[in-house]
């Protein structure tokens, strides 16, 4: 249980509105707030910010 204590899973929704979710692993000793990525939207066919949703 110790893996999820350090990495959790989180998932990174779209602030385009699409809907579109990304899921990944945090390292919480280095990002203890909410992610925030600029990663590809496909609904949206463009690069826009991905925020971590809880």
């Amino acid at each position: 249980m110790a893996r999820d204590d350090i990495r959790p899973i989180v998932r990174l929704r779209s602030t385009a509105g699409t809907g579109y979710t990304y899921v990944t692993r945090k390292n919480r000793r280095n990002d203890p707030d909410r992610m925030v990525l600029r990663k590809y939207d496909p609904v949206a066919r463009r690069h826009v910010e991905f925020r971590e949703e809880r």
